[in-house]
């Protein structure tokens, strides 16, 4: 017969085992970046999936719960364990599964969701095991049923709450996704072992062979090849090099899966992409004076910033929320930092508390594949925008969208023209594919564009040109909606290919 666990141990346990739990939800969106992006549908997957997989395990643990206090709480110390493998051996089956997984499953709704699964259901589920078994030994043990109960139920809110703290501002800066596994691992691997002893159990040495394997799954996923380069608060970032001669370095910054951008050495005023050469180019066009001051919303790999100091721009203002995204860019993508002011807090924030900042020309340049950031396309964000703008100014942004939807594109104009009397749509001058995704440049001010069309190194010469007034008349009308800061659903109308 086991002598009664002390209530204080019991909450610990709680607590702990929640707080694990929570940091491998969040990391899960993380490690998930690379292959699927971070978005609402990324997001939502993760949460749906590591919910299920509590609810699974609280429902097996209430089942345990009715078993004696001993055979509980040796087969919770096996879940636990079994919590431990799975979340360590996560950082392995990951980039095994994501490509056939996502190749398979097309949709790609529910291809996060499968892969999310198929990766993160199991540690959820053997994580979930342990509340019911605790509380009712609890509650079974305690002078005085109630308190108990409560306390348990607080530890498990608790350790959520600083499990997911943890995770967010702690552990996957500075540790990285990989290691932090690791330390749940450990947490997990002495939790188990832990219950083991508290059973008084014979299963010990077969619970220790289980607690090697966990550990050295562990050290295994410490061994895999890093996804990213470098994990910051915001991003997992990747530098590759596309260089023909490594006597003239070309390189490409990778955010999350996202090519985001690329730069030459030593050509500074070339673009590499199609949505570059047109906001490079565009900027320049509209520009009300020589020596425009410009202000650049999303930095990445700060390749227009670049091209357009090189090209004679004046004042250059960058917000950049990642820092470490512009210590990058200086380092990798030959970004001179000296000649911008940068801002590393959100566009929108650093526009509030600069009431008297104006420029010529402000460039939205934070659409990430098919996701935009929802509080940057709204009527009243636009509103502001044309607050800083000088009285000849412009407002560039990229817009992404597929040629057989385009509801962002005419929802976006809609916004616009509520707030400029002007309002441009330009993109690649060629038949796209049925359903393809495009890439246009959304250009808002006073006055037109003085021209209809130009050519732009991207980084071969291309034709660009701007839609006619009537078809984007019609695109707004028909497809449209004014987006607001009350509702503004971009994801649904940018949707993802299925």
């Amino acid at each position: 017969m086991t002598r009664p666990t002390p209530l204080w141990l019991l909450v610990g346990l709680q607590g702990g085992i929640s707080a694990a739990s929570l940091v491998v939800e969040i990391v899960a969106g993380r490690m998930l970046a690379p292959h699927v992006g971070m978005s609402l549908y990324t997001w939502t997957a993760v949460i749906a999936v590591v919910l299920a997989g509590f609810s699974a395990g609280h429902w097996w643990g209430g089942r345990l719960a009715e078993k004696p206090a001993a055979t509980a709480l040796a087969w919770t110390g096996g879940a636990t364990l079994a919590a431990a493998l799975t979340t360590a051996a996560a950082v392995l089956i990951l980039p095994m599964v994501a490509g056939p997984v996502l190749s398979v499953v097309t949709s790609p709704v529910w291809g996060i969701t499968v892969l999310t699964a198929v990766v993160f259901f199991l540690p959820s589920f053997f994580a979930g095991v342990p509340a019911p078994v605790l509380a009712q030994i609890a509650v079974d043990t305690a002078a005085r049923s109630g308190p108990a109960l409560g306390a348990m139920f607080a530890s498990g809110a608790v350790g959520a709450i600083a499990g997911t703290l943890l995770a967010g501002f702690v552990f996957i800066a500075w540790l990285g996704s990989a290691l932090t596994l690791v330390v749940v691992t450990l947490v997990y691997i002495g939790s188990g072992l832990l219950f083991f002893w508290l059973a008084r159990s014979r299963g010990l040495v077969l619970a220790l062979t289980a607690a090697a394997l966990a550990a050295g799954m562990a050290g295994l996923a410490l061994a895999a090849p890093a996804q990213c380069h470098q994990e910051t608060r915001y991003f997992c970032l990747r530098v590759d090099d596309l260089s023909a001669d490594p006597a003239s370095p070309v390189h490409l910054m990778v955010i999350d899966h996202l090519a985001h951008g690329i730069s030459a050495r030593d050509l500074p005023e070339v673009q590499f992409t199609v949505h570059g050469a047109m906001l490079d180019h565009l900027a320049r066009l509209r520009a009300p004076r020589e020596g425009f001051s410009t202000y650049v919303i999303g930095g990445g790999s700060f390749s227009v910033p670049r091209s357009l100091l090189a090209q004679g721009a004046g004042p250059m203002t960058v917000s950049e929320i990642d820092p470490d995204v512009t210590a990058l860019a200086a380092d990798a993508f030959w970004f001179d930092t000296a000649r911008a002011e940068i801002w590393h807090e959100d566009a929108r924030r650093a526009l509030l508390t600069r009431p008297d900042a104006r420029f010529d020309i402000i460039i939205g340049d934070a659409f990430t594949d098919v996701v935009a950031p929802v509080h940057l396309v709204t009527q009243e964000f636009f509103a502001l925008v044309d607050r800083h703008l000088t009285p000849q100014g412009s407002f560039l942004m990229t817009v992404i969208d597929y040629e057989d939807r385009l509801a962002a594109l005419g929802s976006i104009v809609l916004t616009l023209q509520a707030v400029f009397p002007v309002v441009e749509v330009w993109t690649l001058a060629a038949q796209p594919q049925p359903g393809a995704r495009m890439v246009f440049a959304v250009v808002a001010g006073q006055t037109p564009t003085p021209v209809d069309q130009f050519t732009a190194p991207a980084p071969d010469m291309m034709l660009f040109g701007a839609l006619g007034d009537r078809f984007v008349a019609q695109l707004a009308e028909a497809r449209g909606m004014v987006l607001s800061d009350d509702y503004a659903p971009i994801d649904r109308l940018m949707g993802r290919r299925d």
